[in-house]
């Protein structure tokens, strides 16, 4: 019997009926597909049809996505979480408009949480992405240093994100900037530590919406969507 908030939603909002499929998922990978048995204002009866168990996306895609003004941040936690994006960075980048510190931290965190686990639902994701607390430029660094590779998004870079050779696992970080750019001093540290520069294309893209196209290149170039495509 699947009540509580999710019931509701899919039996009052989607109006799931009998017969209609519904999976569940516990967003580490693991899928019970499901056939609507019966509904009620408020909760379904399910007869599992079906188990599986997914594996951990492979190569893993981390974005150290710097904070956008408003409520572009938590379009951007869904976008990049539609698109496939495996851990998601709220970066306190220094020219971010937008920052957070004591209790907007926890809020700002909140909601960007819940709206990737939104999008994880509407995407059908068997695997949530996480969202980590708000990180530093020295723990941007240092997940840079532990990447199998890492990029920094350059709008005046001289190579494109498409040319880059690209590893089957380990984890593939993304930085995005603010609406500010990247100050000299953090694209130095940023550089230092790993990060190759690279561009999108000709225009130059807003803070909340660079990540996911990078991340649509990146993962339209490993096995991930193609396989993905097929479950």
């Amino acid at each position: 019997m699947l009540g509580g908030p999710e019931g509701r939603h899919a039996s009052m909002v989607r109006r799931l009926a009998a017969g209609e499929r519904a999976d569940i998922t516990d967003g580490a990978g693991h899928v019970a597909e499901c056939v609507v048995a019966a509904a009620r204002p408020g909760e379904l009866d399910l007869t599992v049809v079906a188990r599986r168990t997914m594996p951990p996306p492979q190569p893993r895609l981390v974005v150290l996505q710097a904070i956008p003004k408003g409520d572009r941040g938590e379009l951007a936690a869904e976008l990049l979480t539609e698109a496939g994006v495996d851990v998601i960075v709220p970066w306190a980048a220094d020219r971010c408009v937008a920052v957070w510190r004591g209790e907007r931290a926890a809020r700002g965190l909140k909601r960007w949480a819940a709206a990737a686990q939104e999008a994880a639902k509407q995407s059908r994701r068997a695997w949530f992405p996480e969202v980590t607390v708000q990180a530093d430029l020295a723990a941007a660094v240092g997940r840079i240093q532990a990447a199998a590779l890492a990029i920094v998004l350059d709008p005046d870079a001289n190579r494109d994100a498409g040319s880059l050779q690209l590893p089957a696992s380990g984890d593939i970080v993304v930085v995005v900037g603010p609406e500010g750019g990247i100050t000299p001093a953090e694209d130095e540290s940023i550089r230092a530590a790993g990060a190759v520069a690279v561009a999108l294309g000709p225009t130059v893209l807003r803070a909340s919406t660079a990540g996911v196209v990078a991340a649509s290149v990146v993962l339209s170039r490993t096995a991930r969507w193609q396989s993905d495509a097929t479950l």
